[in-house]
């Protein structure tokens, strides 16, 4: 078992307590799902076997340290249990369990000849959205409070609005929902600092 799919599963079954959550790593662990084996993206950060992983626990580490500053705690009273911080972190991105897949391309390489190499393309089966997507597939298994479902629905930020959604949809939420915009700083700072771009 590889180093980063052990430490999610320790994260999660030390904080994810309620009815349904063994369900659902049960289905992550499973042959039904390749969660740890998928990349986080096709091209960008974690474009890479185990990227998804990886990206749900730097998301983790990332957003444990933002509620633990102090400015988030007394002024923003950002108060959110270790339960509610693991589903948020560590389940964010499950929509994208069994979304890639492999395909072959053709480039050139370093003699000038064409050839054929490995990478990810999407093949999305349940066309949902994003972040609708993983509250739909984590609800399937567990119940979420509102302040869960809410911060994983936006944690893109106003880069994840679709085209037909009002923009102040992100900004009301985050407003509302202090954990929305903490995840969405969190996912951000994984993303950019921790992972950066990957090109094969």
């Amino acid at each position: 078992m590889s180093d980063v799919k052990s430490e999610f599963i320790k994260i999660y079954s030390e904080n994810i307590k309620r009815e349904g959550a063994d369900k659902l790593l049960e289905y992550l662990r499973s042959d039904k799902s390749d969660f740890f084996k998928a990349p986080a993206s096709a091209r960008y950060h974690g474009s890479y076997e185990g990227g998804l992983a990886e990206h749900s626990v730097n998301v983790y580490h990332c957003l444990k340290d933002y509620l633990l500053r102090e400015r988030a705690k007394t002024l923003y009273k950002m108060d959110f249990s270790s339960e509610t911080a693991a589903i948020a972190a560590l389940l964010h991105d499950i929509c994208k369990v069994n979304f890639y897949t492999v395909e072959y391309r053709n480039r050139k390489n370093s003699k000038g000849e064409w050839e054929k190499y490995p990478a990810y393309a999407v093949n999305d089966a349940l066309p949902y959205g994003h972040g609708e997507k993983s509250v739909y597939i984590i609800t399937g298994f567990m119940k979420l409070s509102r302040e869960e479902a809410f911060a994983i629905r936006y944690h893109m930020g106003f880069s994840g609005a679709n085209c037909n959604e009002d923009k102040t949809n992100v900004g009301n939420a985050f407003e509302k929902f202090p954990l929305a915009f903490a995840l969405s700083t969190a996912d951000m700072e994984a993303t950019y600092f921790i992972e950066g771009k990957h090109t094969p």
